[in-house]
């Protein structure tokens, strides 16, 4: 229980402490926001800072801090040590920048603000990046909830998942107020208060005994499954995740305030990170270790160890009330925003206005269709290949933010994206070539690549910074 509590106070402590300093550097102004000065009705709405904060926690998060963390589990409380360091230095950072840039730059989706600062390649390489992932994501938030449902009503799945899908094209479709404005605000307080029950049933429950922190991995499978790089790319939404750089610029549209990034960006995040540590902690200690929790992983899924989790740490009413809201609503209002996101981007690519219905039209039917084919594949190959480009999404956006930085940013600023953007490379090219949905190659190899081509990306870095000061310099 210590090592909980002190992780806990750490998050805390690290969006008052930490997330200040990333606020200050960006000088937050009461100059007017894309929410003001665009206002369209329909994508660039100003909304109440805190449906904001709510819509932007449920948006991020989804299945991501309860499957992630519970899969991670696996390794042990060693879990919360990634999930503290990797929220308040990386995550934190990452969703704090894809916002506050996306503010200052006109609302611009992900894929815009990659190509403004990192070239026409990289803008190209983002848009069908992102595309690809936010369909991966909104069917892998399809399938899951589908899964649940029909284990708790013996609805078939084919008819379920025809269902979600109907509803995120009316989501998709519809001016951000209707759906998402009045309706998910209401879900992110039920999301935070299932997170708070099963932190509060942890704690009540006498035969419930937390285990403390041991640096060691305590997969059921040692070293066939590393803690590096496996355990960093499991974990994905409760530690770092290139999806919420897609969801960032959805409320930069909506805020009224830069100075509000903070508290919204940085503290959604914190938030999702504080999410991830409960559930990651009720996991080891309701199967009191990780073997058993391996094997209902590997029987029932992590839907069925969420279902097991919520009715024994708070009884079978309340628990399959509580996994209904946070497995079942939670990933689909995730999932409809990702779509929401795919299509903004797409019109930013294509020039198109989201004014006039028929316009959004053109896109979210494409989306919806290419996401039901998706959902008819298998779901964990679905979302490891999703927690990889999620993780690689990531990385990009932290080295788009580290260039930023340097550009627009007084002083040495920018190692705070730097340093996580560096450390992110090594990991996602060590988990494609060690991973078996990768190039399956031995740690001894995979490593050494993760960190040439991290070394590679910080040489580029620097030879691009040294020749902007030098043009600088020549036309001052």
């Amino acid at each position: 229980m210590i090592t909980f509590i002190v992780a806990l106070a750490a998050l805390i402590g690290g969006f008052f402490i930490y997330g200040k300093i990333i606020d200050n550097f960006f000088k937050p102004t009461d100059n007017p926001t894309p929410a003001i000065t665009k206002n369209d009705g329909v994508d660039f709405v100003p909304l109440p800072t805190w449906k904001v904060f709510l819509i932007q926690l449920l948006n991020i998060a989804g299945l991501g801090p309860i499957f992630g963390a519970v899969g991670g589990a696996i390794w042990g409380p060693c879990v919360y040590i990634w999930i503290v360091l990797g929220t308040i230095f990386a995550g934190g950072v990452h969703d704090y920048l894809s916002g506050m840039i996306s503010l200052r730059e006109g609302g611009k989706s992900l894929s815009e603000i990659v190509g403004e600062f990192l070239g026409e390649k990289a803008l190209l390489l983002m848009r069908v990046f992102l595309v690809l992932l936010l369909i991966l994501l909104s069917a892998v938030f399809a399938v899951g909830p589908a899964g649940l449902l029909k284990m708790l009503t013996g609805f078939n799945v084919t008819i379920l998942l025809l269902a979600i899908l109907t509803y995120y094209f009316l989501a998709t479709l519809l001016p951000i107020d209707k759906i998402i404005g009045r309706f998910y605000p209401i879900f992110g307080v039920c999301f935070i208060l299932m997170a708070l029950g099963i932190m509060g049933g942890m704690f009540l429950n006498e035969s419930a005994a937390m285990p403390e922190m041991q640096l060691a991995n305590l997969h059921p499978k040692g070293d066939e499954m590393p803690i590096y790089p496996l355990m960093f790319i499991t974990v994905a939404c409760g530690a770092i995740s290139g999806f919420h750089a897609t969801q960032s610029p959805l409320m930069s549209r909506c805020l009224k305030n830069e100075r509000l990034a903070r508290p919204v960006f940085y503290g959604a995040m914190v938030s999702e990170g504080v999410i991830a540590l409960i559930w990651a902690a009720a996991a080891v200690t309701f199967f009191h270790g990780t073997d058993a929790l391996a094997t209902e992983m590997n029987a029932h899924g992590a839907g069925g160890v969420v279902y097991q989790i919520t009715n024994g740490f708070l009884g079978e009413g309340i628990g399959m009330i509580l996994a209904m809201v946070g497995v079942v609503i939670c990933p689909i209002t995730s999932g409809d925003t990702a779509l929401r996101s795919a299509r903004l981007i797409l019109s930013d690519w294509f020039k198109m206005p989201q004014d006039k219905i028929k316009n959004r039209l053109i896109f979210a039917l494409p989306l919806i269709l290419l996401t039901g084919i998706i959902t008819q594949l298998d779901f964990n190959s679905v979302w490891r290949y999703f927690a990889w480009v999620n993780q690689s999404i990531a990385t990009i956006m932290l080295w788009t933010g580290t260039v930023y930085m340097v550009q627009k940013l007084d002083g040495k600023a920018y190692f705070a994206a730097l340093i996580p953007a560096f450390l992110m490379t090594i990991v996602t090219v060590t988990y494609i070539f060690y991973a078996p949905e990768g190039l399956q190659l031995p740690l001894t190899i995979s490593t050494p690549a993760g960190l040439t081509c991290a070394a590679l990306c910080l040489i580029q870095f620097w030879r691009s910074r040294h020749h902007n000061e030098e043009l600088g310099m020549r036309n001052s």
